[in-house]
């Protein structure tokens, strides 16, 4: 659907600002592990340099990860309002029925520091449980189960972000988004879970954002929606 006529102009905006922001923030992250790299090699002494061939991968890695993370949560803050507009429309298509949101991309944009703020909620309820991730993380023993941890917060969080669009279209509070993406657990975790995956990819987050807000819309139609 993210092709689809009629939905394409809402899809446009944010894959222009993530591509703008991913080439900004890959060309920061080169710098910064060429440095890195640079420096860790330094000291490393000479009879281990063989290392280079393990350490210089997983740099790279870690780097594009952390650029496609921090450049998608960019895009989402900056793009709010353009979301809420495709997951409107995508309503609409799916159900027949007018979404009484946001009219036009004028009133979207009169509409930021209020999605800005509610985004800011959304770090604020993240913030804690990712503190109880991080400190099972220096636990020993139980640090064994922080990579599950960290995933499902992800998965989570990536469900709760994105289903989010469709229900404030309805001025849903966040609390009723929590309850309703609660009660069926199993499909958010997954869908959200796939979302965090393809987020940390480079070039193919491009196309993530708007497949995940589309994806979240029939989400909310399909399933979430009749709980109400």
């Amino acid at each position: 659907m993210t092709f689809q006529p009629g939905l394409r102009r809402f899809v446009v905006v944010p894959l222009v600002a993530n591509m703008m922001l991913f080439s900004l923030m890959g060309w920061l992250a080169y710098d910064f592990i060429s440095a890195l790299y640079e420096a860790s090699m330094l000291s490393v002494p000479e009879w281990l340099q063989f290392l280079s061939w393990i350490i210089t991968p997983i740099l790279w890695l870690l780097g594009g990860l952390m650029t496609g993370y921090l450049s998608t949560l960019l895009v989402l803050m900056l793009t709010s309002p353009f979301h809420a507009l495709l997951a409107e429309k995508v309503e609409e298509f799916v159900t027949g029925e007018p979404v009484s949101a946001s009219d036009g991309t004028l009133a979207a944009l009169l509409e930021v520091p209020r999605a800005l703020f509610r985004e800011v909620r959304k770090i604020l309820y993240y913030l804690p449980m990712a503190l109880a991730v991080l400190i099972l993380t220096l636990v020993p023993v139980l640090n064994a189960f922080a990579p599950l941890g960290w995933f499902l917060l992800g998965a989570w969080m990536m469900s709760l972000q994105f289903v989010d669009y469709p229900m404030d279209n309805h001025r849903l509070p966040f609390r009723d988004v929590r309850d309703a993406c609660a009660a069926r657990r199993v499909s958010t975790i997954g869908f959200g879970g796939t979302v965090a995956l393809f987020t940390g990819i480079p070039f193919l987050n491009l196309m993530v954002i708007p497949a995940a807000v589309i994806g979240a819309t029939l989400l909310w139609c399909e399933e979430l929606r009749p709980l109400r």
